[in-house]
């Protein structure tokens, strides 16, 4: 490939670099810069074995490499990028979630469109959510989801539990809550993931004097966030949204309260599919091992294949010819899963969507 044909105009390449790293360079600096980042890229993908991503090159080169102007270099947010354990996340991700799954048209229509294309939104007055709960039972797919997010926007995701914040204690977890909030206001590109959520933003009717505190930390912090200006999203995820504080949920705080439930047909096949493409297969029945899996989450899926996986490892090893996996190998673990969904609570999750969806 030609990269220095396919390099943007200069004041793009400005945009691209700030964007990465969040640093400013002179037009003239920026395209010479960018075509050394484009060179690193490729050469950081062949040492590492996968592609590094443009904004791992970007801020690889500029905090190693680059020596034309070291004052140009934010060491607070790389720092902070760290501090946080900030990742990026692969944008084909989004792709692993079928199109007709309901969480995944929301997410589209109401997060990742209006953050992309910023000119029709503003044109109409449409204002990008900063806040998200995500809400459904356990193994549904929701951290995936959020990662898918932050995957086909581009950014960094950042995720923070429960446990994360009380590492000094439980007693200094509001002062841990706090840090975080004001630390991730500050960064821009940015989805901040919070599971677990009711562990730290419970009912306060039924709370101890440090859980109550705790909550009303929160409270007050998610308006902080939204009115600080830039790109990026708090988003929390819950197995229990009837455990969640009221007012966390009146509208105000959090802009989508979005249900994330059990997969249709589609979305379970292009999850088999996609783990299925990893694997050393032969002729395996799609069509009839979904039909088997009515009530299968994402993760009973991914369980599903780790077994699979297993026994035919096993059994070349044991045979010492190839071994590729078929539908009766399936079939067999299958037999040996139990799924994590019942009728009972895909009723009690239908009931939860009626109450407190807001998309």
């Amino acid at each position: 490939m030609d990269i220095v044909a396919n390099i943007p105009a200069p004041d793009e390449c400005v945009s691209k670099i700030f964007n990465c790293t969040g640093q400013k360079y002179e037009p003239e600096i920026a395209s010479a810069t960018w075509i050394k980042i484009l060179q690193h890229k490729w050469f950081l993908s062949e040492k590492l074995g996968r592609d590094a991503g443009i904004k791992v090159a970007c801020l690889d080169y500029i905090e190693n490499i680059d020596v034309i102007n070291d004052k140009q270099i934010d060491e607070d947010k790389v720092n902070t990028l760290r501090e946080l354990g900030a990742q990026l996340v692969d944008r084909s991700i989004w792709d692993t979630i079928a199109d007709s799954q309901p969480p995944k048209q929301i997410v589209e229509k109401r997060v990742v469109l209006p953050l992309t294309k910023v000119d029709l939104a503003e044109k109409h007055g449409v204002i990008p959510p900063k806040t998200i709960i995500f809400f459904g039972p356990p193994g549904t797919g929701k951290t995936h989801f959020v990662k898918a997010m932050a995957g086909v926007l581009d950014w960094w995701f950042i995720e923070v539990s429960p446990s994360d914040l009380m590492a000094d204690g439980q007693d200094r977890l509001g002062k841990n809550l706090k840090h975080l909030m004001e630390t991730a206001g500050r960064l821009e590109d940015a989805v901040i993931f919070v599971d677990e959520f009711e562990e730290i933003a419970g009912n306060r009717d039924r709370a101890s004097r440090i859980d109550k505190s705790i909550t009303n930390e929160f409270l007050k912090q998610v308006p902080l966030f939204k009115r600080q200006p830039g790109k990026r999203l708090l988003v929390c995820a819950t197995n229990y949204i009837r455990q969640l504080d009221a007012a966390l949920l009146r509208p105000g705080r959090f802009d989508l309260i979005i249900p994330v439930g059990g997969l249709d047909a589609e979305g379970q096949r292009t999850i088999f599919e996609h783990y299925l493409s990893k694997t050393n297969a032969g002729e395996v029945d799609v069509e009839k091992l979904v039909s088997l899996m009515p009530l299968f989450t994402p993760a009973d899926i991914e369980y599903l294949f780790q077994k699979v996986t297993q026994k035919a490892f096993e059994r070349e090893l044991q045979a010492g010819t190839d071994y590729r996996l078929n539908t009766e190998i399936f079939l067999e673990a299958l037999l040996e899963i139990k799924p994590s969904l019942t009728e009972e609570i895909s009723a009690m999750f239908e009931k939860d969507c009626r109450n407190f969806t807001r998309c």
